[in-house]
């Protein structure tokens, strides 16, 4: 077996972080590093403790746990943020990707599912909740209309329609079947798409056209 997975739980509720760590001992990749119950507690112990994963609650009581993960990936890109939330927030979504969360998930999700979801989270893997996201592609399908945007008036019609296919889910693969071009092709536009919109990950980028999207009445 190789090196634990070293994860640290912050809620401002110490009951919830309580629950967690007993369901995280239960499991013999996984040691619990570190708790914190506010943004400011947050940010010292992952300093300290250096974890590979922090689970996140979105609201702490000193302010926004997505405050304390943009703070924590600054210091420490290496660490691996999953948001653990109540309530199925698509703003929240959008500021926790933009804040370099890698997974955001309901409190309401299973024990195992959990564990599964830290362990993907921690070997690197974007891992979002598909109720979550649903209403982001939602808004992108139903006609979208870019709101007026300096990053995105950078980009290519061809870079705009990749951009829009890999909003909505899909691989370079099938982005570069539905347009008839190369995967190698499409992996150099979505390439120029980040560093364009100023961003390091499809999702961060998939999240910047859904807050400048607005839907036709909406």
């Amino acid at each position: 077996m190789g090196t634990p997975l070293r994860v640290m739980l912050v809620d401002d509720h110490e009951v919830v972080r309580k629950g967690v760590k007993a369901l995280l001992d239960a499991a013999d990749d996984i040691v619990v590093a570190g708790e914190a119950g506010s943004v400011k507690e947050a940010i010292e112990e992952a300093e300290r403790t250096r974890p590979d994963v922090v689970v996140m609650d979105v609201r702490l009581i000193d302010g926004s746990g997505i405050e304390a993960t943009r703070e924590i990936r600054a210091r420490r890109p290496k660490i691996q943020v999953l948001m653990l939330t109540s309530f199925a927030d698509d703003e929240a979504l959008f500021a926790s990707i933009m804040a370099g969360a890698s997974g955001y998930v309901l409190k309401q999700i299973k024990a195992g599912e959990l564990i599964r979801a830290i362990r993907a989270v921690g070997e690197g893997k974007s891992l979002l909740d598909p109720d979550v996201t649903k209403t982001v592609l939602e808004r992108l399908r139903r006609g979208k209309h870019l709101i007026k945007d300096e990053k995105l008036a950078r980009l290519s019609p061809q870079e705009e329609r990749i951009l829009s296919l890999v909003a909505s889910g899909k691989t370079n693969k099938e982005i570069g079947e539905e347009l008839h071009l190369a995967e190698k092709t499409v992996k150099n536009y979505v390439s120029s798409i980040l560093s364009k919109l100023e961003v390091a990950r499809r999702a961060e980028a998939a999240a910047y056209l859904a807050r400048h999207t607005t839907t036709p009445g909406a």
